[in-house]
């Protein structure tokens, strides 16, 4: 019980730090020194307070913390090894390690959450979602890692793309566990609903089409 304790309790100050620091990150301007300082500080705190959810869900058994941690985990480290590449543009086994593990929970993801709604869980529409946004945003990475992208600077608008889902990830968490008036699939899914559109709309706006696709 100290254990959990104290991983609940690092769990909940990181995160909560993340997500007021995530929230200016939003509409600060992109790509200066204050982004770039203050976003180091967000990723390793959404780092660790997703890293230490892994653990906290198997004390106490709970899979939904433990897809957000995953997942948050994921979108983490996979952005911040996008933004990387404007510098160093090879692709290391890391990326594809991360890439191939991520597949795997994807999956699973999938059908743990056709398995609940089989059994009239209809909780599992969550772990279908968030599976099915696993496996494009894996489909994604191995368009990137070919050089099929359609964007010269795939690595800024995956960057964005990423960062942000960690974002909606972290919201969402927080939402769950303080929601006291939305259905529980809505709480878990609006986040999503709502930043989505943003996500689309900002990689529209940095995104520089190849030559090719020009054509």
């Amino acid at each position: 019980m100290a254990i959990f304790n104290m991983l609940l309790y690092t769990h909940i100050f990181c995160g909560g730090l993340s997500l007021a620091i995530g929230l200016f990150m939003l509409i600060a301007k992109k790509g200066t020194a204050m982004h770039k300082s203050i976003g180091t500080i967000y990723f390793f705190t959404m780092l660790i307070a997703s890293l230490v959810a892994l653990p906290m869900s198997f004390i106490h058994p709970n899979y939904f913390l433990f897809v957000i941690g995953v997942f948050t985990s994921y979108m983490l480290l996979s952005g911040r090894n996008y933004i990387k590449k404007a510098i160093h543009p090879e692709v290391t086994r890391f990326d594809w390690a991360l890439t191939f593990l991520m597949l795997l929970f994807g999956i699973a993801f999938i059908g743990l959450g056709a398995l609940n709604l089989i059994q009239s869980n209809y909780f599992g529409t969550v772990l279908v979602v968030f599976g099915g946004i696993s496996l494009l945003f894996i489909f994604q990475d191995i368009t990137n890692f070919r050089k099929k992208s359609t964007l010269k600077n795939y690595w800024l608008t995956t960057h964005l793309q990423r960062m942000v889902g960690s974002y909606i990830a972290s919201v969402t968490a927080f939402l769950v566990v303080n929601n006291n008036f939305l259905p529980g699939v809505t709480a878990w899914l609006l986040p999503t609903a709502v930043m989505v559109p943003l996500i689309v709309v900002w990689s529209r706006n940095y995104g520089i089409k190849t030559l090719k696709a020009r054509v």
